[in-house]
């Protein structure tokens, strides 16, 4: 796969929120396999929408089609957890890749977008969570420079989840 005829860009308007939601599901399916809930399992197109909402999603668009998203809320829309309640740190959620375009370097990309326009918003801290059975994630994480803060535990999900954060 030519990364260099990825483009990342806003959500637009005439983007369908059907076939994000569907893209959601399709990249967090392994993490449902293994029987953990989160959200973009099973969430339909009117919680994609109200998620996406008051925040910043984006999207990679390879050959015209949509194969990977990002959602990205400033810490000003970020809360719910003792980290994330803090005023400078910024955080992402709903990041999924479509499973067949998965270990190409995709999401490393996408995370160095993020990360980049959360500077230029001037973002100190730009954390996440997930499931701290997703050891695999964990671990991707770690390599990228997000270090543990805490543990969360969210009332839509089966399983108690770890916050990381990293300073930008």
């Amino acid at each position: 796969m030519n990364l260099t005829e990825l483009i990342i860009r806003p959500l637009e308007p005439d983007d369908s929120i059907e076939e994000l939601t569907d893209l959601l599901r399709r990249g967090y399916k392994v993490l449902a396999d293994m029987g953990l809930r989160y959200l973009a399992t099973h969430q339909d197109a009117d919680t994609t929408r109200q998620r996406i909402e008051n925040a910043e999603c984006f999207v990679a668009e390879y050959k015209g089609k949509i194969i990977a998203t990002i959602t990205f809320n400033m810490p000003d829309k970020t809360g719910g957890a003792p980290w994330y309640d803090r005023p400078e740190v910024a955080h992402f959620q709903q990041f999924a890749v479509e499973p067949k375009f998965q270990r190409h370097g995709i999401g490393a990309r996408i995370m160095k977008f993020i990360e980049d326009y959360a500077r230029k918003k001037g973002v100190v801290e730009l954390a996440l969570d997930t499931s701290e059975k997703a050891t695999h994630l964990i671990d991707w994480y770690k390599r990228l420079g997000y270090r543990f803060i805490e543990y969360a535990d969210w009332d839509e999900t089966n399983y108690r989840s770890v916050i990381m954060s990293k300073m930008l």
